[in-house]
């Protein structure tokens, strides 16, 4: 029978060297080698091997810095008294509107540098940006972040580190991802002129949210609303604008793909690539959820043997 739920799960994979590996940073390596080989399997993209690593580095790198300035401006206070902490990302400290902005950007240099049209390979990473962030939301669970409010529902939880038991609000949220998808294809399927999936995934994916985090528990505010409600609404007006325009637009043809040059040519080239873009994905499993962390004390129920070392330090009370 369901019933309330105690977490207890323990959400270190391992320890190598000294850095712990977390089931949250795994969503962010699954994630983005799925980017990687849902646009290497898009033939229809006509892009090199080489241009397809350049594209996921890009997109990678994007998604990590943007999500941990965003979070830095979140916690600018903490950040501001403590700013060698910045870049220590096995502390903890993304947040999901920054992986989209830092995502997008990422990705736009990519059609800057290599020529490529903006809607049709914002279009392509659509459904692969919905899977990533359907996966850190099942990362943020594990690792007992993010909590919702107070319920009696049957399938509430009991977080770590909040009182009572509370919504599940990330697996609320990594849900509406999922079913954000076959929306998506359904689009692609239709034929729909270039520009409209990444739109809708833009627009679905925030105006939906904005109803998800009405159960969530905010700690920051941004123009006199939650954090994350403030950018659920800019970028829901954003998704929306988008596809009034690309209803207006019509069935305009959208610019093509440049052609594949040889790929003999650029074997050279791409093993660096490679070796960049494992690096990333390796790296990132050193990501635990949510904010910044004093690892052994926040963890150490739930893994036993964490000890502070110069990497895992002790950090003031929240």
């Amino acid at each position: 029978m369901l019933g309330p739920y105690v977490h207890h799960i323990d959400p270190i994979i391992g320890t190598i060297g000294g850095l712990h590996l977390w089931w949250y940073g795994l969503s962010y390596s699954l994630g983005f080698l799925n980017a990687y080989v849902s646009i290497r399997r898009r033939q229809d993209l006509c892009l090199t091997r080489v241009q397809v690593l350049d594209l996921a580095i890009l997109l990678s790198v994007g998604v990590l810095l943007g999500g941990r300035l965003v979070m830095v401006f979140h916690s600018r206070e903490f950040f501001g008294a403590h700013p060698s902490l910045i870049p220590a990302v096995w502390l903890g400290g993304m947040a999901t509107h920054g992986l989209l902005l830092g995502g997008f950007a990422g990705v736009a240099l990519f059609c800057v540098i290599h020529r490529q049209p903006y809607r049709v390979i914002f279009d392509a990473l659509a459904v692969p940006t919905a899977v990533i962030l359907a996966a850190g939301r099942i990362g943020n669970f594990i690792d007992g972040q993010i909590v919702g409010t107070l319920t009696g529902v049957p399938w509430a939880v009991q977080f770590p580190d909040a009182e009572g038991f509370r919504h599940p609000v990330v697996l609320y949220d990594g849900l509406k991802n999922l079913l954000i998808i076959p929306l998506l294809l359904a689009t692609r399927r239709r034929g729909a002129p270039a520009g409209r999936e990444a739109a809708m995934f833009l627009f679905l994916y925030a105006f939906l949210r904005i109803f998800v985090d009405q159960l969530r528990e905010y700690p920051q505010t941004l123009l006199g609303l939650p954090a994350g409600q403030a950018f659920n609404v800019f970028f829901a007006i954003a998704g929306a604008a988008l596809l009034v325009r690309s209803f207006l637009r019509g069935a305009e043809p959208a610019a093509q793909p440049r052609p594949a040059p040889p790929r003999r040519a650029e074997a050279p080239a791409g093993l660096w690539r490679r070796v960049v873009f494992a690096a990333i994905v390796v790296g990132a499993l050193v990501i635990p959820s949510d904010g910044i962390h004093d690892v052994p004390r926040d963890y150490g129920d739930r893994h036993p043997g964490l000890e502070y070392s110069r990497l895992y330090i002790p950090l003031p009370q929240p």
